[in-house]
């Protein structure tokens, strides 16, 4: 299930309880739609460090491994990957620590 179809159905569930909780008398139908979130960009280690000039691979790990930039690893041992949240990346360069 990918996340349109997850937020089709969240869509709908709300719906439902907005019926369920409204006077059927004086009611007026309303549409409500789930909060729309802004897209989250994932990086690979080498396109974070192609992102932010004199950033190496390895500063990008080693961000990752002391918990300063979120990330998400996908796989496991050599073959996983490391996936950088690109705005916390972009955050932390601007000053903004996580």
């Amino acid at each position: 299930m990918n996340t349109t179809e997850k937020k089709a159905i969240v869509d709908n569930i709300l719906e439902l309880l907005i019926k369920l909780t409204e006077d059927e008398e004086y009611s007026v139908p309303q549409t409500v739609k789930a909060p729309t979130s802004n897209k989250v960009e994932m990086l690979t280690i080498k396109e974070s460090a192609e992102l932010i000039s004199g950033l190496s691979e390895h500063t990008v790990r080693q961000l990752v491994r002391q918990g300063k930039v979120k990330s998400v690893r996908t796989g496991a041992g050599r073959n996983g990957k490391i996936l950088v949240n690109k705005a916390d990346l972009v955050e932390y360069f601007n000053g903004k620590e996580v």
